[in-house]
């Protein structure tokens, strides 16, 4: 079972939500997610745990519970969806729509007469 944590405090490490979720049953994996940039904690993460019933248990008892001072959301993990998410198509379709509207722009009659006298 894949678990997702949010509200985590920028100081925990992979190895505490180990600590916090092997309390529970077998721990297959525990990972906080860092940003490429600053190195820093997103403050989410998740853990993968062996056993069903036990990754259950853990997400009954530890959302809505305080951890390192702030309130942890705990939940089942959704599967990540194909193509890299929202981001891609965005940044395409922008730079697509900034290159068409200036070629538009300047390729007006003047555009076009000095190409059709050139050749």
């Amino acid at each position: 079972m894949n678990i997702f944590i949010a509200g985590l405090s920028y100081s925990i490490t992979d190895a505490d939500l180990n600590d916090l979720f092997g309390e529970y049953g077998e721990i297959a994996s525990a990972k906080v997610i860092m940003d490429r940039e600053t190195g820093r904690s997103k403050g989410y993460g998740f853990v993968e745990m062996n056993d069903e019933a036990s990754g259950q248990k853990a997400i009954d008892e530890l959302n809505g519970a305080e951890y390192d001072g702030r309130t942890i959301s705990v939940s089942v993990a959704r599967p990540r969806t194909e193509g890299g998410g929202a981001g891609g198509p965005r940044r395409s379709n922008s730079g697509g729509g900034f290159g068409g509207g200036g070629g538009n722009r300047r390729g007006g009659n003047s555009g076009g007469g000095f190409n059709r006298e050139r050749y």
